[in-house]
């Protein structure tokens, strides 16, 4: 760390540019205590309910269950029943928004 001219200390270029620096926290109840900043903070977070609902393929192409298929199947005729059995596949634009909802973390 160096000390800049109001007698603060300011993370180095080296440390700067790794990602690796600590700045003073601004108010607060952790006021006047370190906030450690790394590379790994910044990390997307994966929506539980996405993954849930959905699995990636190996090519990036997202499955999902048919709705419709819990309950009431009585009022569906069978052609419909049976199409709605298994799993389809996502059109592209969707799959990329599951992707990013996903952020590489799927079953």
């Amino acid at each position: 760390m160096c000390v800049s001219a109001l007698g603060r200390s300011v993370p180095s270029v080296a440390q700067f540019a790794a990602g690796h620096y600590c700045l003073p926290c601004r108010g607060g109840a952790l006021s006047g205590q370190p906030v450690c900043k790394g590379p790994d903070m910044s990390k997307m977070k994966t929506n539980k309910a996405t993954k849930k609902r959905f699995r990636l393929t190996a090519s990036g192409k997202a499955k999902h269950r048919c709705a419709g298929t819990s309950h009431l199947a009585f009022r569906k005729s069978k052609k419909r029943r049976r199409n709605l059995r298994g799993t389809k596949i996502l059109d592209g634009v969707e799959a990329k928004r599951i992707r990013e909802a996903l952020a590489g973390n799927s079953y």
